[in-house]
């Protein structure tokens, strides 16, 4: 695929063009990558999948490949399965290295001599679904092992090859994804063997965080991506509600309607009229977690008596009461249903699985790793879970103490730029706490992570 360098249009990035437009489109970013080895070439490919309610569709993934001098950038190369983050452009597409996430995934790996092999999902880029299942832990696992089946049957004819050494990662969404498709590999050990997996500022405790945001606590961003998650249920048959005006305000329900039919993109979805950027719930509706009062109010998007009845089902069917069977429950209400079934705490990890995040992160609360690293740890794998809060003060042998160290200095500097330009420091942070803060860094630690599961 061509690739806008500096101006031009260009097959394979070589590591001094490649580093010069990662610097000019955000300064420093080199030096959280480290030397960029490889030369990097990305491709795409189609392949065949199915969508939530397991119909016949397709996706693209992109397949970037190395390439030079250095030995770590020839020869049999380790395959890194890449998920990546929620977008709510139809088009994204990480062959084009037209996002921040594309190039960091290309610089952090594939230009440090591993094969990156990123499905872009079924329902973006050039896809033919009209929607996107997202969360759906079932069809979103199938759809990576789809895109690798058919990067796989074209890494000959890229003149590329496998060296039998898997890694599975994501960011956010991706996260999820990225743990749900260790989950389903495990089922498929005959075809498939992770070395290492690394999931990054997932929501895994899906059931455990609805619960929290229902009750009180939502995380930003929640009136995009609660409305995603809903569409997916109900295309898959979740049954979230039998008509859009039971859970949506009127304002917004027509808009669902259309959502949901495939008319339009949650992108347009977002742009309708009024559509809230935060007010989740109403004004006076209760109960309400210190600190997050600014999801609730005035134009808000989900009816009181629907998260009503969802609390009274919290109330009479409480899940997340202990962390080794914290799905040990019976929800009635469809949406906690949904929540629950596409909960990821219900494996044993076999192969070595890092969890990185930061706890003041607003979107995906850190709740959701800290959960399910006590779920796993409290079961057969525990030995192979490894925790890493980049907010946490590192200690003298932390493995991952300059990840931890980097991280305090982004953020400081976040801080102290917006407060030179007379904003918040806090509130700056706040913003890009979880899109562009911690990523960087946990790919950072990831990389670290499966370098050391490489090691002889």
């Amino acid at each position: 695929m061509p690739v806008s360098a500096n101006g031009a249009n260009v097959t394979t990035l070589d590591p001094a063009v490649f580093g010069k437009l990662l610097d000019s489109l955000q300064v420093g970013t080199t030096a959280i990558t480290g030397e960029l080895k490889c030369a990097v070439t990305t491709y795409k490919v189609r392949y065949n999948t199915v969508g939530g309610a397991n119909e016949a569709t397709d996706a693209s993934a992109a397949i970037m490949v190395p390439s030079g001098t250095n030995p770590e950038c020839s020869g049999a190369r380790p395959v890194l399965l890449y998920a990546h983050g929620t977008s709510a452009e139809r088009n994204y597409d990480m062959s084009t290295l037209a996002n921040t996430e594309s190039r960091l995934v290309a610089a952090m790996f594939a230009a440090r001599g591993f094969i990156v092999v990123a499905p872009n999902y079924a329902g973006y880029a050039d896809s033919t679904l009209a929607y996107h299942p997202y969360l759906d832990a079932a069809q979103q696992s199938n759809d990576m092992i789809d895109g690798l089946r058919a990067a796989r049957s074209v890494f000959g004819a890229l003149k590329t090859a496998d060296s039998g050494k898997l890694f599975l990662t994501g960011y956010s969404q991706g996260g999820y994804v990225a743990v749900a498709t260790q989950r389903a590999m495990q089922g498929l050990a005959g075809e498939f063997k992770v070395t290492a997996a690394a999931g990054m500022s997932g929501p895994y405790a899906l059931g455990q965080f609805g619960d929290e945001m229902f009750n009180g606590k939502p995380g930003k961003g929640a009136s995009g991506f609660l409305p995603a998650l809903i569409n997916a249920g109900q295309r898959a048959g979740a049954g979230v509600y039998a008509a859009s005006s039971e859970l949506y305000e009127a304002p917004f329900a027509a808009a669902v309607d259309q959502f949901a039919s495939g008319a339009i993109t949650v992108e347009a979805l977002l742009k309708t009229p009024g559509w809230p950027d935060n007010a989740l719930f109403a004004k006076d509706s209760q109960p309400q977690a210190d600190g997050y009062g600014d999801y609730f109010g005035a134009g808000n998007l989900f009816k009181t008596s629907y998260r009503n009845a969802y609390l009274a089902d919290l109330k009479a069917h409480p899940c997340n009461v202990s962390a080794g069977a914290p799905l040990a429950c019976a929800p009635e209400h469809p949406l906690r249903k949904l929540f629950v079934k596409n909960d990821l705490r219900t494996f044993a990890p076999g192969a070595p699985l890092l969890l990185c995040g930061g706890h003041e992160d607003r979107t995906v609360a850190y709740s959701n790793t800290r959960a399910a690293v006590d779920y796993f740890r409290a079961g057969s794998g525990s030995a192979l879970v490894t925790e890493v809060d980049l907010d946490d003060t590192p200690g003298s042998t932390d493995p991952y103490r300059s990840a931890k160290a980097n991280f305090a200095t982004a953020k400081l500097a976040v801080k102290l730029n917006a407060i030179k330009s007379g904003d918040s420091g806090d509130r700056a942070v706040a913003d890009t706490y979880h899109a562009g803060l911690v990523a960087p860094f946990c790919l950072s630690a990831a990389r670290g992570f499966f370098n050391a599961a490489l090691a002889p």
